[in-house]
């Protein structure tokens, strides 16, 4: 319904009932009245316009009422439009016939303003509230899409269902998962030599390249940490070869941030190992992971140099016979002793 009030269809074949009825209509306020010579002018003006009432006469030549009302009771367009019925046929099965077609209401001519008034506003009432909880409608289905895409922003896709099923995320201990961690080099530094919006501005780039690296490759993001991105793979999803997937990965990820304005180079470090996930958090949902597999490969990601991808030896028998790649010593790790990491260089066809 317009701002301006109800828009009415007057469908009529003879001229002097158009004209009595559409003045009718006027007097009891309503000022937006189109009217149709014919069930063919009928459908034409339906099809071209929103309305929120149709006046529709049965005797006529051509398309009679019935058969306007049938098809447009048929269109799912136009279904929800209430039409009542005004004709000189008094006949029951007339009012039986026109109900079972759909009308809202059946008046007979000559018609009793009092009553047209009425049925009129009771059928508008009607479709006023109809449309109101359509909007309604729409509106939960909008916040709910919204509810969900918030969701998936903060949870994986896995979890996400999980919660939607069950209403809670179980926490579990997952054997043989890869942990990624990629962070910037320099990023300190080159926030302290940038305004706010050009770091963020580059940030928000570089992390959705990498999101999209990371789903081609079957990894999960977990979350960023300031300019560390940490993915999984083989956690909530499965992959075939969660080690070699993360290599891939991550070589895609230095090749990625080195064509990404302001050039940024990254290291990766990858570890392999059981991890805990689970969902924490009421007002703020946070996925995350806990245990040494992921303290192990943050680790790894600060002593790789830049540009470097760089596992730890427990990954390093998942990759050796598809992986080039090259020892960087023994490393002392802060908290977990002298580690053997690896550099992958080139992943073998």
């Amino acid at each position: 319904m317009s701002e301006d009030g109800p828009t009415l269809l007057v469908v009529d074949d003879n001229e002097d009932n158009r004209f009595t009825l559409t003045r009718r209509l006027k007097r009891e306020g309503y000022t937006n009245v189109v009217v149709a010579e014919n069930g063919r002018q009928a459908l034409d003006a339906l099809a071209e316009r929103p309305f929120d009432l149709v006046l529709l006469d049965i005797m006529m030549p051509e398309m009679d009422g019935y058969q306007v009302l049938e098809h447009l009771k048929s269109d799912m367009a136009l279904r929800d439009i209430p039409v009542i019925m005004i004709s000189a046929l008094d006949e029951l099965d007339s009012v039986v016939r026109c109900i079972e077609l759909g009308a809202e209401d059946y008046l007979p001519k000559p018609f009793n303003a009092v009553l047209l008034k009425a049925r009129i506003g009771a059928c508008l009432e009607k479709k006023r509230l109809r449309d109101q909880e359509a909007s309604y409608l729409k509106q939960i289905e909008s916040e709910k899409k919204r509810a969900d895409e918030l969701l998936h922003a903060i949870l994986p896709a896995a979890a996400v269902r999980e919660l939607k099923t069950t209403n809670s995320v179980k926490a579990r201990r997952f054997e043989d998962v890869a942990v990624l961690f990629c962070d910037i080099v320099g990023f300190t530094a080159y926030c302290d030599e940038h305004s706010p919006e050009d770091v963020v501005g580059h940030l928000q780039t570089w992390v959705d390249a990498y999101e999209g690296i990371v789903l081609r490759h079957g990894l999960e993001k977990i979350k960023t940490i300031g300019d560390a991105f940490m993915a999984t793979a083989g956690l909530l999803e499965p992959v075939e070869e969660p080690a070699l997937a993360s290599v891939r990965c991550g070589l895609d990820m230095v090749e990625a941030s080195r064509g990404l304005d302001p050039g940024w180079e990254v290291r990766v470090g990858i570890h392999l190992g059981p991890v805990v996930a689970g969902v924490i958090g009421h007002r703020q949902f946070m996925f995350d992971l806990w245990g040494d597999t992921v303290n192990i490969a943050a680790r790894i990601a600060e002593e790789a140099k830049p540009g470097a991808v760089v596992v730890s030896a427990a990954a390093w028998p998942h990759l050796r016979d598809r992986c080039n790649g090259r020892s960087s010593g023994f490393v002392d790790l802060k908290g977990k002793g002298s580690l053997e990491l690896i550099e992958c260089q080139q992943i073998r066809a």
